[in-house]
């Protein structure tokens, strides 16, 4: 069973991969792919954070504590875990410094990321990360670097972390 489970998700990442095209729709991926990138999170949230209101600096904090968080959890489960990248060539920094996809980080951290913002508010900056998330997501897969099951087990531990980021 497990097995089948493992080649279903490996067809369906194979098919709807589009790593092979050019043009606007791989940018497009590329961009919402590189979106999630800790690199480029953690500096706007520091820009929020110095020169925002205390308002959202409360919310800038909240989010990179749980960046943090997440991220170390991701780690463990990726090191538990060890599952291989699909084999690509797209996101050759990834392959070489994360060999490990499952969970998907990227995911987890947008997931993160717009569960905190929802429970913090106000609601708009929350439902547009809530709209991004997936996008992060189905970006890798389309790009490669991750299976589906890799998104949406990141999307959970995301879930999971905005939860507890908001209980701290």
């Amino acid at each position: 069973m497990r097995q089948r489970l493992l080649d279903l998700d490996n067809r369906f990442a194979w098919l709807t991969q589009i790593t092979n095209h050019s043009g606007a729709l791989r940018s497009l991926a590329a961009a919402f792919a590189h979106s999630g990138d800790s690199w480029l999170l953690l500096p706007l949230l520091g820009v929020l954070w110095y020169f925002g209101p205390d308002y959202w600096k409360q919310r800038a904090v909240a989010m990179v504590v749980g960046v943090a968080l997440t991220a170390a959890v991701v780690f463990v489960i990726k090191l538990s875990v060890r599952r291989s990248r699909p084999q690509g060539e797209w996101g050759k920094i990834y392959r070489s410094t994360d060999p490990h996809s499952f969970p998907s980080g990227h995911a987890a951290r947008a997931m993160m990321l717009a569960v905190v913002a929802l429970g913090l508010g106000p609601t708009w900056p929350g439902l547009a990360l809530l709209l991004w998330a997936p996008l992060v997501g189905m970006a890798r897969v389309a790009l490669g670097v991750h299976y589906p099951s890799d998104v949406a087990a990141g999307m959970v531990v995301g879930i999971i972390m905005g939860f507890v980021v908001l209980l701290l």
